[in-house]
Formats: structure tokens, sequence, C-alpha cells
């Protein structure tokens, strides 16, 4: 037996069996520790290795991965404070339910506590963040432990997967010599199935509180259908149809998927309620009497106050178990999954609408859905003002995006104000446009590296609308999109520090207020750019940033694009066009038409 023998088929097993239940992708960080597991990730013709030598930056850029295609990605590190990095990204997997298999390389038990270098204590190392841990027996190759470590393979691979998706982690305790032997690797990599199947079900609601559900939404005439993140596109076609059917207004986030690629019905989509709920009496005015919600929590501070303060039946619906309900006003709380969900609260509602209302209900339904509709237009008409303002304002890029994009896209929105600005100014489209946005933790560590890896899982060009303080932060992942020949067209908007806190009580301080908050930095982009091979350009107005995209369109490799804009006065323009929408909306209702 070589001395190898049982690292090698340990090893080996493990990798083959993450292959046999489609695995394909693993994000590696350069370390001796984790050599085996590194090399036989490599080797294996079923698996493509993505490297980068910042932890932090692979972490994300595993999870841009997994976002886009909706499988686990697995991540490799050596031990020590390089698995710590992985923190940031593995906290976003867990609150975004986004599912990765966190591979960490340690140090046998003997060489722990006892002050051997790149040594810290990995056993449950992310905590409460992780939906499963494991830590690895010492490589072997019996019968029983290759059976073991490929049944965790699976279970990894499945829990990962399992809802509310999430990371797993597996800690792997490695002696040396750490050189695998890659003939005998070879014969572990075979082609039988699985050794285990898991299935992953679907939670469904009991049938009376289903029916429950019906008999409520058929006496409702002011109900409302609310949708948060959520990425199923067989979802977005039946809570199109389902808010249809019940004459339900559909207010729809930006990461809902439902303001982009929904054809003839994004006229149907509500998508200005930010701007028309920030005025007090308008709130009043559309008061609901029942709310159906589905996905994350939505961005618009507006909307949560508004659902807070609305005296109704709110019923939240989760396929994952989870308890994503920050306002603490449900009256209900659904598990089940949401797709079927909405097929059945459909079968209540025929399309002549002969379900027992009587006329004057049902005009009183449709009153509440026309003054929605009609209010959203006034607030759209207004937005759009902004690209009157003569000077670039931040928001002019947001208001124009459905026209700049290709007809086909991803993008991937910065925290902070960029979010923000998407969700006032970025009205339905019939472009197929994906939205992405890290909101679980809501950070703004690590969006580039999660845009790249978006970019890099995905046929369709990706686009990342960032502000400057988030790009400083992971400058470090460029080298990424380097080493890995990946495309990507960010957009930098550099306000010279952050813009977030301008429209933050915070700013009305004017003693230290630049220096807490506003940090400026007084950076340029351009040299960071072009020491990794990428094109750079810098705008200042809306027609050089539309030629940029039309310059770029067809290119590929790393391309960004910095517009510079003034912090002050991009809250002050954002904030005259609020204030207008609310002046407008109210004016426009103060007769009281709903009450």
């Amino acid at each position: 037996m070589g001395e190898n023998e049982g690292l090698t088929a340990f090893i080996a097993s493990f990798v083959d069996e993450l292959t046999k239940v489609g695995v394909a992708h693993a994000v590696v960080s350069p370390g001796s520790r984790s050599t085996p597991l590194a090399y036989t990730l490599a080797a294996h013709r079923d698996m493509r290795v993505w490297m980068n030598v910042d932890e932090r930056s692979a972490a994300f850029f595993a999870l841009g991965m997994a976002k886009e295609m909706n499988k686990p990605v697995v991540l490799l590190c050596t031990s020590g404070t390089a698995a710590a990095n992985y923190l940031p990204a593995v906290v976003e997997a867990h609150i975004s339910r986004v599912p990765l298999i966190v591979l960490t390389a340690d140090r046998p038990h003997e060489l722990r506590d006892i002050g051997a270098p790149q040594v810290i204590d990995q056993i449950n190392l992310y905590g409460k963040h992780t939906k499963l841990f494991i830590e690895m027996a010492v490589p072997e190759s019996t019968e029983k432990m290759l059976r073991f470590v490929r049944t965790t393979a699976c279970r990894a691979a499945a829990a990962s997967q399992q809802l509310p998706a999430g990371a797993v982690h597996l800690n792997f305790p490695l002696r040396e010599p750490l050189i695998p032997d890659f003939e005998l690797m070879k014969k572990h990599f075979t082609d039988a199935p699985a050794v285990i199947a898991i299935a992953n079900g679907q939670l469904r609601a009991p049938t009376e509180q289903l029916y429950a559900v019906k008999a409520l939404m058929k006496q409702t005439n002011r109900g409302l259908i609310i949708c948060g993140q959520m990425d199923n596109p067989a979802f977005a076609k039946s809570v199109l149809l389902l808010a249809e059917k019940t004459g339900f207004p559909l207010l729809a986030d930006p990461l809902s998927q439902l303001r982009s690629g929904t054809g003839d019905t994004a006229n149907d989509v509500i998508d200005a309620y930010d701007s028309i709920l920030r005025s007090g009496q308008v709130a009043e005015q559309l008061q609901p009497e029942f709310i159906i919600r589905f996905g994350a929590m939505p961005v618009s501070k507006a909307l949560t106050l508004f659902i807070q303060d609305a005296s109704a039946h709110y019923i939240v619906v989760d396929s994952a178990n989870g308890w994503r309900e920050p306002t603490g006003t449900a009256t209900e709380m659904i598990y089940c999954d949401e797709l079927t969900f909405c097929e059945e609260m459909m079968s209540t509602f025929d399309d002549s609408h002969e379900s027992g209302e009587s006329v004057p209900a049902r005009q009183e339904k449709n009153d509440y859905l026309s003054e929605w509709k009609r209010i959203n237009q006034i607030a759209q008409l207004e937005l759009a003002t902004i690209n009157t303002v003569e000077s670039f304002q931040e928001g002019q890029l947001f208001a124009n995006l459905a026209s700049l994009l290709p007809t086909k896209s991803n993008l991937f929105i910065g925290n902070s104000l960029p979010i923000r600005d998407l969700d006032t100014y970025f009205h339905a489209t019939t472009k197929q446009v994906r939205i992405h946005c890290n909101r679980g933790a809501n950070g703004i560590d690590g969006v580039v590296s999660t845009a790249l890896g978006v970019s890099a899982a995905s046929e369709w060009p990706t686009f990342l609308i960032i502000g400057d303080i988030s790009f400083i932060h992971d400058l470090n992942s460029l080298i990424l999109a380097k080493m890995n020949q990946l495309n990507l067209f960010i957009i930098v908007l550099n306000n010279d520090g952050g813009g977030i806190f301008s429209v933050l009580p915070q700013a009305k301080i004017a003693d230290r207020f630049e220096q807490l908050f506003g940090t400026p930095h007084g950076l340029a982009f351009a040299k960071p750019v072009e020491m990794v091979g990428g094109k750079y350009r810098q705008a200042s107005t809306l027609e050089a940033v539309a030629e940029a995209f039309q310059f770029w369109q067809d290119q590929t490799g790393l391309r960004v694009l910095e517009i510079s804009s003034q912090r002050r006065e991009n809250a002050f323009e954002h904030e005259a066009i609020l204030a207008s929408i609310a002046a407008q909306v109210t004016g426009s209702t103060k007769q009281g038409k709903l009450r």
C-alpha cells in the first residue's frame, strides 16, 4: 500500500461523487494544506476549477455563480484565516438562500491547539450561518470510509439546495504528505451512479388553510399582491395571472424579476409605489384590506411602513419554511411552494369573474386597481423629469437603463444608493433583464466578485452598477477577471464618497459629516483597471454614457465606465422630484375617491 493511497482514494471518491450529483464548478484559492483537494478537483473531467488568490473575493465569486445557476458551487481554501475570509459570503448565502459547498482544509487533530503555524479553530467556524457542518475523518481507503465520504458528498449537495438553500461546511483534517497519487486517483473517477439519491420535496399548505384564503380573496375588494426578491420564471407568469384574475394591484420589487421580460403584462405592474407611498395622505387613501406577499421583504422603506400601518389581513407565503417578516404585522405565514399557491388560488376566479361578487363590490375592486394604476402613471411621468436636469444626475442612468441595456442581459446592482435608485427609476420593460443584488445582509463587500460570478455562469452579457466606495472595497477582485478572462461591464458611480449618507438624517449635521460619513477619497479608477488589462472610459453626461454603452456593446473582457457626479446635488434633485410626486398624487386624491 502506498503512503498516499488512503488520502488519494478518500479525496478522489469525494470529488467524484460531487460531480455525480451535478456539482460542476469549484472556486479555489492556492494553499498548501488544501493541496490534495485542489489537485483532485482540477483533475476531474466533470469539474471546472476557477482560481482566485483572495479568499474573500473567491467566496463572493462562487456566490455569484450559484445565484445565476441556482446550483451549488464548491469553495476550497487552505487552513487558518483563509477560511475566516469566507464568512461574509457565507452569511450572504445563508440569508439570500444561495447554495454553496464550503471545503476548508485543516491540520490534523494532533497539530491543533499546540501552537502549530496556520491553525485556528475551524470547528463550526461559520456558526449558525451554515445549514450543515461536518468534521470529516482523516482520510482512509477502507470500503466503509469510501462509502462514508461519497455519501457525505451527496448529503452536502442536497443539504445546500434543500429549501431554504444555503451554505454547508465540510472541514478536512489532512496529514502530510499531501501530494495525491495521480494514477490511483483516476481509478476512483467512475461512471457508476451516485451512491445514494436524495430528493428534496416541496412544502404544501393544508387544504383547509387554502380554502380559507380563497374565501378571503373572493370577499376582498381592496387586496394587494406584493412581490419581493424572487427568481422563478414560472412563478412570475403565474403571479401575473393571479393578479389579473383577482383584480388586485401587483407591487413588484425590482428583484422580483417582474419588472422585465413580462411581455404585454408589463403595464399591469405597479412599480413607482416607493415614490407614491411617501405621501402620507395617499398611503392612507390606498390602504388595503388584504395583502399577500411573496419573496424577501422589498427594498422600499416606504412600502415597509405602508404594510406596517395597514389594518389588513396580511399573508406571507414562503416555500422555504423561513421567517422573513420584519414588519411584525403578518396575520398568517403559509409555508408552501409559491407557484403551487398561485395556481390553487387562481382556481377560485374564472375568466368571466363570475365568482359570486356583487356588482358594487366588483366595481369597488376595479376602482381600487384603477386608482393604483392612475397614480403609478403620474409618478412615472414625474420621475422622468430627472432627464431634464442639465447636469448629470445618477437617477438619469437608472431612468434610461431599459433603453441602454441589450434585449437579454444580467444586471447586478450594488447596495446603498444604486439599488434604491433602481427601485425608484427603473420601470417595467419587455426586455429580458435578470436583476441581481446581494440583499441578504445588504453589504457592500464582494459586489464586484459576485457580479463576476454571475457573468462566468451566464451566456448573457452582465452589467454591474456600483458606487465608488463599494468598488474600492472589492478592487482586488479585478485580478479575478484577468486570470479567468471574464466579461463584465462595470458602471462606477463616483460621487467621491458615501452617497447614501447624503439622503439620511446624518446629512443635516454639518459638523464632521464629511469625516465620518461622506469619506471623500479623491480617487479615479483608470490605473487599477489598466493594471489588469481592462478597458476604461470616463463620462460626466448622459450622452457620454449612452455612447460608451453603444461603443462597448459587442466587446468582451473587463470594461469600466466611471461616471462622475455630485453627492449633494444628486440628493437635492432626487428629493425635489419625490416632493413633487407627493404633491401631485396628494392633490389628485384629495377628493377621497376611494373612501
